[in-house]
């Protein structure tokens, strides 16, 4: 009977100190480098990039129990700006959401946020023939930051500084598309509608589901269009056809591990175009298409969210202009239990090659 009323006694605790969600906003002030990762991208390096970052953000206190999971992280949207100092790459305009995930005592902060950005000098045949990097105006922005964060320096303002990783591409939707990334020096400044010094997060976990299950069998089905690496080749579209095992291991985790098909019709273009203006190399204009790869991922369960990371591997290639090696980073929404969407972008190291768009059912 003791323990009967200890327990409700914890569970009664934990329901009364929950605090609802508060709110805050912040502007970052950047300056940086690009990182050159191909000869392509060189004669457009011709300063130090600059830029602001604007963030409302969502600070959460255990309203829900994967807040809880995660440390209490902030949630939210972005805009960013970017001028690149270069007349060929631009100015950009980014907007999309984030995460901030705390470790160390809430004094690390790990950002990552994702987006749509509009470049104001994309690639011109005639005016801007230079710009190899947005092939268009429209792009995907990505964006990766690491800070040191103190959200109690002075009643409702708080203050970050640290480094944010920038990626801009159109993932080869059209080309050309080098793409751009860069590293920008962060310093930031956060005024909090709630004062947090006031704010006791609820750190007692009333969650005791065991999230451990058997292997899943997933099927799933990605498209979109691209674009061969010759500019203005045509936009066709591909089929991604996948078949994986996952193995969810705790609340945050899962492992999997498949095989998938790719249909990419821009690839028949570019096998045809390659053997007639490469004949030294003696490519076969009628190589086949299609190739086949295996691979590995991981997969981080946030609530009906979750990330996913897979590196994979062509077993059959026959035009082997690409690399071996693939990889895919992406977003999974699970609308049930059984079905997801996917959104993910699949590259060959830094170059992208296809922005997908998918559903998939998990058995």
């Amino acid at each position: 009977m003791k323990k009967f009323f200890s327990f409700i006694v914890v569970i009664s605790s934990c329901v009364f100190a929950q605090q609802k969600d508060t709110y805050a906003v912040e502007i970052s002030f950047l300056r940086g480098n690009v990182l050159p990762h191909g000869e392509d991208i060189y004669h457009l390096i011709k300063g130090h990039p600059d830029g602001l970052m604007l963030s409302f953000l969502t600070k959460t206190h255990g309203s829900e129990e994967w807040q809880k999971e995660y440390d209490f992280p902030d949630y939210g949207g972005y805009f960013l700006y970017q001028d690149f100092k270069s007349y060929q790459l631009g100015v950009t305009y980014a907007a999309g959401a984030l995460y901030n995930f705390y470790f160390l005592n809430r004094h690390l902060q790990i950002r990552l946020a994702q987006g749509i950005a509009v470049t104001t000098n994309p690639y011109d045949k005639v005016a801007n023939s230079k710009n190899k990097a947005f092939g268009t105006q429209i792009l995907d922005n990505t964006n990766i930051g690491v800070n040191y964060t103190n959200q109690n320096l002075f009643k409702h303002i708080g203050i970050n500084a640290g480094i944010l990783f920038t990626h801009y591409s159109n993932a080869r939707v059209k080309s050309p598309n080098s793409g751009i990334n860069t590293y920008m020096l962060n310093l930031g400044v956060t005024y909090n509608f709630d004062e947090e010094s006031a704010i006791k997060n609820d750190t007692i976990k009333t969650d005791f589901k065991n999230y451990r299950q058997p292997i899943h069998y997933n099927f799933v089905f990605r498209t979109g269009i691209n674009e061969s690496p010759i500019i203005r080749s045509g936009q066709r579209p591909f089929y991604h056809l996948g078949f994986y095992l996952d193995k969810r291991l705790n609340r945050k985790s899962g492992l999997q591990c498949g095989t998938e098909l790719f249909l990419t019709n821009s690839l028949k273009d570019y096998i045809k175009y390659y053997a007639i203006a490469y004949p030294e190399d003696n490519s076969d204009r009628n190589a086949d298409y299609k190739r086949l790869g295996v691979f590995v991922g991981y997969e981080l369960f946030i609530n009906r969210i979750s990330l996913q990371a897979q590196l994979g591997y062509y077993v059959y290639q026959p035009f082997k202009k690409d690399t071996v090696i693939y990889d895919r980073i992406g977003v999974n929404y699970y609308i049930s239990d059984r079905i997801f969407a996917a959104f993910s972008i699949k590259t060959h190291l830094f170059l992208a090659e296809a922005l997908e768009l998918g559903v998939g059912v998990r058995l």
